[in-house]
């Protein structure tokens, strides 16, 4: 009794440990992470005397194509781009060519990444079919790399460009003709490799094709290009500097924006603060008085004008050898009137001009009606400079820790174009402490020549959050900056004017040299920050990246410790 009891109590336990056992689930077993593999095709890969005009990639398992209009790059480059089929999933692919090939050429698909496996996305990572018109494969290569002539990095996607230099070969082609050969950089990478390429005499070149179109556009497209040309076979590695060119002056026919002022149109980015183009406006035989200013954030003028009763005007502009001529129609519209506004509102930096931006052109100033205080009351020495191009008044003075200031301008202090001046305008600006800044003091060594701008930016290098000019000197400070992340950026300025200049493929003309730092740096409040930068130490990407992978590595480390 007492056995089959216990056995009876075994059978119960066995039964209970069986339900209570942790439940799981049937897996697929390790992650698909290899691409698809090429197993045939007709023509054969590398193949000589090619005839037809059709080619079947055979593969291991079903593939699909992405982005094959950015990944495909064909060299040398087609007029008509294949037919590729089927566009759903297959495990075959199919391509066909619509142009008539060049005899003895060596030609090159280079699909990037865009054949990958159906199920994983796996790619078959640049993956190439070679086949050549002639009986040979030509074998030779060139290696380079691409850099931004102004910009910290590089644009995606660059084209990189060998025209044959022969007998045909005029500096026009490149704005006409398909080059000889062609490769790409694609989304991550800032090299280029030529392969399969003939001996002989080439133009390289590089661009930021955003038409596609495999021709320069200086419209839309950035170049870069080596002034002399290059012979092939060699072991040179080339850097080729991308930059935008500044566009010869086209302006387009005015249109009318309010009842006292005019648009002008004009094409590309133009450098009119010093040197603006001439404009006459004229209505019949009578010329009228104008002022003319930029148009904020868009590539257009403002020509502003003392409203006239007329049907039509007519405009003349003249800059150099450009010269243009309009006549348009104006009807009776709303005109534009004073207005002003202040760019600082309650606090200023100490580095910050004081800056009043009117909405019509300003022409008189009477400094007896403008008064400016301290927090005591007392009267504060200042000066004011007027931008007229950019219709903008800037008031300097000097500014005190944790003080306030009071502006007032009285009636008739700011006079515009069209004698209206302003009411009573009245503006209060406090500063804070010294401390609430950091100083950078940076010393520079190997600078090659001089002058030299300075300049403090963001991260990115697309914002300049500071600026220095020096003639001689290697040592600079920037005092009173807000606390941020800095980078620094220096501009050789060769011909002297303060700015940065592009280059011209047509004129030879390099851009000038910029030079970035490669590490940021930040400031803190009531920091002096000495930096030593080193200009012969070139700014590097990939030095950058790893940089900032390690710091997010620490900075998730801390964050998982914490």
């Amino acid at each position: 009794m007492l056995k089959n009891t216990l056995k009876y109590i075994a059978f119960i336990i066995l039964i209970s440990m069986i339900s209570c056992a942790k439940r799981g689930s049937i897996t697929g077993g390790l992650k698909d992470t290899l691409p698809p593999v090429l197993i045939s095709s007709f023509p054969k890969n590398f193949t000589t005397d090619f005839k037809g005009n059709t080619i079947t990639l055979n593969f291991d398992e079903y593939v699909k194509l992405k982005n094959t209009n950015k990944q495909l790059i064909i060299s040398p480059p087609l007029k008509n781009e294949p037919l590729i089929s089927p566009t759903n999933v297959s495990k075959f692919i199919k391509i066909e060519i619509r142009d008539t090939l060049l005899p003895n050429t060596t030609y090159s698909l280079n699909f990037g990444q865009a054949i990958q496996d159906n199920n994983e996305g796996n790619p078959l990572n640049q993956f190439k079919y070679v086949f050549s018109t002639g009986p040979q494969i030509d074998s030779l290569k060139l290696n380079g790399r691409i850099r931004d002539a102004y910009g910290k990095y590089v644009d995606n996607f660059v084209s990189v460009m060998l025209y044959e230099v022969n007998d045909k070969f005029k500096d026009s082609t490149i704005y006409k003709e398909f080059p000889r050969y062609i490769t790409n950089t694609l989304d991550s990478m800032r090299t280029f490799q030529f392969e399969n390429l003939k001996e002989g005499k080439y133009l390289l070149i590089a661009l930021k094709d955003k038409g596609s179109n495999n021709k320069f556009n200086p419209k839309d497209d950035k170049i870069g290009f080596l002034k002399n040309y290059i012979t092939i076979p060699t072991d040179t590695v080339y850097e080729l500097e991308l930059f935008k060119e500044i566009l010869p002056l086209k302006t387009f026919k005015p249109i009318q924006a309010s009842g006292n002022r005019l648009y002008l149109p004009y094409e590309g980015k133009q450098n009119f603060k010093n040197s603006k183009p001439k404009i006459v406006l004229k209505n019949g035989n009578e010329v009228l008085e104008t002022i003319v200013t930029q148009f904020p954030k868009k590539d257009s003028l403002q020509v502003w004008y003392k409203p006239i009763k007329a049907d039509s005007l007519a405009m003349e502009v003249e800059k150099g050898d450009y010269k243009k001529k309009y006549s348009f129609k104006i009807k009776a519209l709303k005109k534009d009137t004073l207005n002003i506004k202040a760019v600082q509102n309650s606090q200023i930096n100490f580095r910050e001009r004081f800056t009043l931006e009117s909405e019509t052109p300003l022409v008189k100033f009477d400094k007896s009606k403008i008064r400016l205080v301290n927090k005591d009351s007392v009267a504060v020495p200042y000066t004011t400079e007027y931008d007229e191009f950019d219709q903008k008044l800037y008031i300097d003075f000097k500014k005190e820790p944790l003080d306030k200031y009071s502006f007032t301008f009285f009636p008739g202090a700011l006079t515009d174009f069209y004698e209206k001046s302003n009411d009573t305008l009245s503006y209060k600006l406090s500063t804070k402490e010294y401390a609430d800044y950091g100083n950078i003091i940076l010393n520079l060594k190997n600078v090659k020549r001089f002058p030299i701008i300075v300049e403090l930016t963001n991260k990115k290098g697309d914002v300049v959050l500071a600026e220095g000019y020096s003639e001689g000197a290697t040592t600079l400070e920037f005092n009173l900056l807000q606390p941020d992340v800095f980078t620094v950026r220096i501009i050789y300025d060769d011909n002297k004017n303060k700015q940065y200049d592009t280059g011209s493929f047509l004129e030879k003309r390099y851009s000038e040299e910029v030079f970035y730092n490669q590490e940021e740096f930040d400031v803190r409040a009531n920091w002096d920050r000495i930096e030593t930068i080193d200009l012969s130490i070139p700014f590097n990407p990939e030095v950058e990246k790893k940089q900032d992978d390690k710091k997010k590595k620490e900075a998730e480390k801390k964050r998982k410790a914490f």
